[in-house]
């Protein structure tokens, strides 16, 4: 990379310089067409595959949304055999550490419901009031996703997305630069070869 961009700065200082060979031209504008590319390109990539995260996750937001209800639950008790946990990397900043606790609510056709769920806050005693989410059929699901984690989360892609266009470019040069480089040898491993048979006899060279 960096013998790329020091062909490319001599080729901007002295473009007419008869010293210069053709392949150091060439390997220069490789490189100059790399550099564009990676200012250019790169970004407008990282945009687009951040923007195109961004309405996707904002649509699964608003469907989450649609799908899952707030419900009004009652703390039966600790659920046994349950351990801490981190929550859903889907969520947001309410998703911290959780508690499995039993507890029973109404589903949205009244009948009864019981089963286990987590909780961000303490456990509470049993009796103790508790905000669960649950889908059509009442069962308890994990909260929808929040606005501000699917915007991290398309930031996120994003930056791997330029991250991955940069890389592609970087890649495709040193292929293309290689792939010069060897023509070059091989062009003077030929031209050696052909001169090889008279090298050093009289009258031959100057």
């Amino acid at each position: 990379m960096r013998e790329s961009w020091g062909l490319l700065r001599d080729l901007l200082r002295g473009r007419d310089n008869p010293l210069r060979r053709a392949t150091d031209r060439r390997e220069a504008r490789v490189a100059l067409g790399a550099l564009l590319i990676l200012l250019v390109g790169a970004p407008a990539a990282g945009w687009a595959g951040g923007s195109i995260a961004h309405d996707a996750l904002q649509r699964s937001v608003r469907a989450q949304h649609q799908e899952r209800h707030p419900v009004d639950a009652v703390v039966v008790g600790r659920a046994p055999g349950r351990e801490r946990y981190v929550g859903d990397p889907e969520g947001g900043s309410e998703r911290a550490a959780h508690i499995w606790v039993v507890a029973s609510w109404q589903a949205r056709d009244g009948s009864p419901r019981t089963g286990e769920v987590a909780t961000a806050s303490g456990p509470g005693a049993p009796g103790s009031p508790l905000r669960i989410w649950t889908d059509a059929a009442g069962l308890p699901v994990p909260p929808p996703m929040d606005g501000h984690a699917a915007r991290a989360h398309a930031v996120l892609a994003g930056i791997g997305t330029f991250l991955l266009a940069a890389g592609c470019v970087e890649a495709g040069r040193r292929v293309i630069v290689g792939h010069m480089v060897r023509q070059r040898y091989a062009r003077l491993d030929r031209e050696w070869a052909a001169a090889g048979a008279d090298w050093g006899r009289a009258g031959t060279g100057g």
